[in-house]
């Protein structure tokens, strides 16, 4: 049955039919909120943009809710909390709108430097001035960018083809990032102090909100400008129309505001100041962006998939297209791993090594620990909730990373002991999907299928023979077979096997009885 997913904002078309392709979709677009509560009862994902407030009363309303997808960047109007302890991801578009604010960003930098709001209406009403509205270029400016993540990148690689020079501030930015972007990275005071405009890319946080206020404000120049397109809160808007009022800032622009809607503020009686609202990502482009690119992140987690762009699981500072690749052999590595040993370990150490290896790797671990909890608990397991529910057991994850990968150019190891017995697999990408190399210390190369049967045995002729017939008199087709020593020990071998068919509990402990046999474990994945 294909899962159900509310949309409770108006999207564009084009995300709706991405939805269709895959769910069931329930338009409850402009309905109460008693209405939208009740939807919401049997749904699997929802879908909003900014004016529906999710808060921990509707997560709870929704019992069977998987995804939260949010048409836009800003999750604000999202309980994060609430929705990461019921294990729901949370998504949005980051880079649907990325385009069209840096746009109007630079947008607001012109309108203001140039007069163009002041002088339009002059001329509307009636009056030619020229004289007037005399205004300042770009060229050769100074501009300062607060914040170089997407959009501010994308506004210096614009301002720069104006001539302007660049001044950035961002301590989480890398060294090779603002050589790239030919931006001279300096203190926020360098930055204030002898910038001729400044502009502001920054997420609001409890450390951004206020950050340019009446302090900030005393030491920028007095022919200075400021341009506000990210979030409202971050500039003290009382402080800035004091500054602006009594000189020691030329003007500012503004699209964003600390409460929204606002149609009144000190700042609207200023001739020296452009406002929008909230304009930033009304283009088509980026509405139909929206729509599409959160539509494609709900159905890709609803298929359990990770979602590079998950607002509420900890991926690091960015996700190698290399490492992404490898998420679904963590993930089925994680399975093996829990089916082998017959339960969970009190310590699970995740190692991965070679090319993944040599950058951030907690993906993997993550994957490897959704697969791992998979395979032994009832509750839906998520990328959101894993972490959660392996604390709740008491579980201990340890990682350990090498850029050297013995025979494999990638490869990631679980370990761990139940039971009180150490218990290892490993696995690497192939051509055949995830594969596995080491399985209990033996070297082997086995396809990962839904149903193997991994069989220790002594390391003598006839042991092979006997178990093919042993499956043979059942029914049970051998798809395919690999056989492997473990590397230190010459009395004992494994054999791996894709099956065709299942085996059951008696069938298993009959083939055990087989004479070489010494351990035999059914794998199944499905």
């Amino acid at each position: 049955m294909a899962p159900r997913v509310v949309v409770a904002e108006k999207i564009a078309e084009s995300g709706i039919q991405t939805l269709r392709e895959c769910c069931e979709v329930d338009l409850a677009v402009g309905v109460e909120r008693s209405e939208l509560l009740s939807r919401l009862a049997d749904a699997e994902g929802l879908i909003v943009r900014s004016a529906t407030q999710v808060d921990a009363e509707m997560i709870a309303a929704a019992p069977n809710l998987r995804v939260i997808g949010r048409a836009g960047i800003g999750v604000d109007n999202i309980d994060l909390a609430a929705a990461t302890e019921a294990g729901i991801v949370v998504v949005n578009a980051p880079q649907a709108n990325i385009i069209s604010a840096a746009e109007h960003a630079l947008a607001l930098m012109l309108a203001q430097a140039r007069n163009i709001p002041r002088a339009d209406a002059t001329l509307r009403s009636g009056v030619w001035e020229r004289s007037k509205f005399e205004g300042v270029e770009l060229h050769g400016k100074t501009l300062g960018i607060i914040g170089l993540g997407r959009i501010g990148s994308l506004v210096a690689e614009r301002a720069r083809a104006f001539g302007m020079h660049i001044l950035g501030h961002d301590p989480y930015v890398s060294q090779e990032h603002w050589r790239r972007l030919g931006v001279e990275m300096v203190d926020l005071d360098t930055l204030l102090s002898t910038s001729d405009f400044i502009t502001v890319h920054l997420p609001l946080t409890a450390d951004t909100k206020g950050l340019i206020g009446k302090d900030a404000l005393a030491r920028v120049k007095p022919t200075a400008r400021i341009v506000n397109a990210s979030r409202g809160g971050i500039i003290d808007e009382e402080a800035l129309a004091e500054a602006i009022r009594e000189g020691r800032l030329a003007g500012a622009a503004l699209d964003v505001f600390s409460k929204e809607p606002l149609t009144q503020s000190p700042l609207f009686e200023l001739d020296q100041v452009v406002v929008t609202p909230h304009l930033g990502a009304s283009t088509a482009e980026a509405q139909d962006k929206a729509g599409t690119d959160v539509a494609k992140a709900v159905v890709k987690a609803l298929r359990g998939e990770l979602v590079l762009s998950a607002v509420n699981v900890d991926l690091g500072t960015s996700v190698p297209e290399e490492v992404a690749e490898y998420l679904p052999v963590a993930e089925t590595l994680g399975r093996v791993f829990t089916s082998l040993a017959g339960g969970l370990p009190q310590s699970l150490t995740v190692r991965v090594a070679g090319r993944i290896g040599m950058g951030e790797t907690r993906p993997l671990t993550l994957a490897v620990l959704k697969g791992a909890l998979s395979g032994v608990s009832s509750r839906m397991i998520t990328y959101v909730n894993a972490p959660t529910i392996a604390d709740q057991r008491g579980i201990a994850l340890e990682q350990e990373t090498s850029e050297v990968a013995e025979h494999y150019q990638s490869m990631i190891t679980v370990r761990g002991e139940v039971g009180g017995r150490e218990v290892s697999v490993s696995a690497t990408r192939t051509r055949k999907g995830p594969t596995l190399v080491e399985i209990l210390g033996h070297d082997v190369e086995l396809p990962v299928s839904e149903k193997m049967l991994i069989v220790r045995n002594a390391d003598v002729p006839g042991v092979i023979g006997r178990l093919g017939s042993y499956l043979g008199d059942l029914g049970v087709n051998i798809a395919n077979m690999v056989v492997g020593r473990a590397p230190d020990t010459g009395d004992a071998a494994m054999m791996g096997l894709n099956l065709d068919d299942p085996l059951t509990e008696d069938q298993l402990a009959e083939l055990r009885r087989l004479e070489g046999i010494e351990e035999a474990r059914y794998v199944s994945l499905s």
